[in-house]
């Protein structure tokens, strides 16, 4: 993926994270840190994966 791609990755897993994990743990810019990292690592994964078993 490109860097626009994950950026956007990002973006969506860190509100999905925070979303399903609620909003604990330190906030920065109106936003759950942990939660927010967590959703976006396993979404950035997740489409990752997909798109490299999609080039194979």
């Amino acid at each position: 993926m490109g860097w626009v791609a994950n950026i956007v990755a990002g973006l969506v897993g860190s509100w999905l994270g925070e979303s399903l994990l609620g909003t604990w743990g330190p906030v920065v810019a109106g936003m759950a840190l942990i939660p927010s990292i967590i959703g976006a690592v396993i979404v950035v994964v997740i489409v990752s994966w997909i798109l490299s078993r999609s080039h194979n």
